[in-house]
């Protein structure tokens, strides 16, 4: 794919300004406990550092990051080329997040997007809780939660434009990321037009975990988006029929880069087809 053209100085700066504020922080800041508590899968951490908080499963295994200051704000690239995915539907109504998270993402989306109704289907009950009373997730009218599994609660959750796979625990991902029947159902799920995004662990070949599975379910009408934290973001179509106009999700980058605070051109750079 070739380059495109355009000045990304302001944001790239902008962005260097904010890596080195978390290097520094986490250089000079002492870790503070906010909140502990233990559930039937083990152990949900929220601690503190300068400027940032941090949900943690199990031994200390990092889920999400959040910059207190605009919970809004996406720190990792994944979530980053998670939002990119997004972007290539030209004007979503509807959303289903299958994993909450601290909730940045989901927040990300409800204060981009034009979004008016947004579902998500989280597994533990004290994720949302934890989300909305230290992560800073907001109560937004148009925000659904609702607590259990992703894999049996599919069936029920409304169709919607745009699907966020993001299940994970303190080992890796959950089982509906290499669950044909579950995976199939989630495009199933989505209106015409729309879109699925997935976060999927990275393999040492750079490929992401189950390629075969996901050529073979999807027929290769894919994209992905490799990216530095090893992981690989899959942008999965409704339908065979549907193309992914890159000149068009280009514009839409660059309309909302100021409001973001940088801009997500050099993961379109990255994308790739199915590999």
């Amino acid at each position: 794919m070739p380059r495109r053209s355009g000045s990304l100085h302001g944001y790239d700066a902008h962005l260097a300004v904010r890596q080195l504020e978390k290097r520094v922080s986490k250089e000079f800041n002492q870790e503070v406990l906010l909140a502990e508590v233990h559930d039937a899968f083990g152990r949900i951490r929220v601690v503190e550092i300068g400027d940032y908080r941090f949900l943690e499963f199990g031994e200390q295994v990092e889920q999400s990051c959040v910059f207190t200051r605009d919970p809004a704000w996406l720190e990792y690239d994944y979530t980053r080329a998670m939002l990119l995915g997004a972007l290539l539907h030209e004007a979503p109504e509807t959303a289903l997040f299958l994993g909450l998270g601290a909730g940045n993402l989901t927040q990300c989306c409800l204060q981009f997007l034009p979004l008016e109704d947004v579902e998500v289907i989280e597994l533990r009950p004290e994720v949302p809780r934890l989300a909305m009373e230290f992560l800073g997730l907001g109560d937004d009218p148009r925000l659904t939660l609702r607590i259990g599994d992703a894999l049996e609660l599919l069936a029920s959750a409304e169709t919607a434009d745009l699907i966020f796979l993001d299940l994970y625990t303190d080992t890796g991902p959950g089982a509906g990321h290499l669950a044909w029947r579950f995976l199939q159902d989630c495009q199933q799920k989505l209106n015409p037009g729309g879109w699925l995004v997935i976060n999927q662990w990275g393999t040492d070949n750079d490929k992401p975990l189950g390629a075969a599975l996901f050529r073979g379910l999807f027929h290769r009408h894919y994209w992905e988006v490799p990216v530095k934290e090893g992981n690989v973001v899959l942008l999965i179509p409704a339908s065979l029929e549907q193309t992914l106009d890159v000149a068009a999700v280009q514009q839409r980058i660059e309309r909302l880069a100021p409001a973001l605070g940088y801009s997500l051109l050099p993961l379109l750079d990255a994308l790739r087809p199915a590999s």
